[in-house]
C-alpha cells in the first residue's frame, strides 16, 4: 500500500521545442559525421532518456537510425545537401576558371 501523498509525486522535466530541436539536430549531425550512434552520444551528453530522444526524433520526422529519414527529414536532408553541393560546385568551378587561365596563359608562352 502506498503512503505518497501529491507532494511526493515526481514528474518529469519539460523541455522547450529549442531544446528538443537542439537534441533532434545534435542526433542527425552525429549521425551524418559518424554513420551511427547519434542517440546514445546525444543521451549521455544531455542526460535525457534515449526513449525520450527516440519519440522526439519520431515527431520530427527523423530516423534513429543512421542513413534513413522519415517523410519530414529526407526532404530537409536533401535540400541541405543540395545547397552544400552546390556552393562546392561553385567553387570548384572557380578554381577550374583560374586553373584555365593559367593554362592557357603557360600555352600561349611556347
Amino acid at each position: 500500500m502506498s503512503t505518497s501523498t501529491k507532494k511526493d509525486i515526481v514528474r518529469g522535466k519539460r523541455y522547450t521545442p529549442e531544446e528538443k530541436s537542439k537534441v533532434v539536430s545534435y542526433v542527425s549531425d552525429y549521425n551524418a559525421a559518424n554513420g551511427r550512434g547519434g542517440q546514445s552520444s546525444a543521451a549521455a551528453k544531455f542526460g535525457i532518456s534515449q526513449l525520450t530522444i527516440a519519440a522526439w526524433l519520431k515527431n520530427a520526422g527523423v530516423s534513429s537510425k543512421a542513413g534513413k529519414s522519415g517523410p519530414k527529414g529526407s526532404i530537409q536532408n536533401k535540400l541541405t545537401s543540395m545547397l552544400e553541393l552546390g556552393k562546392e560546385i561553385e567553387a570548384l568551378e572557380q578554381d577550374l576558371k583560374a586553373k584555365r587561365s593559367k593554362f592557357e596563359a603557360l600555352k600561349s608562352s611556347l
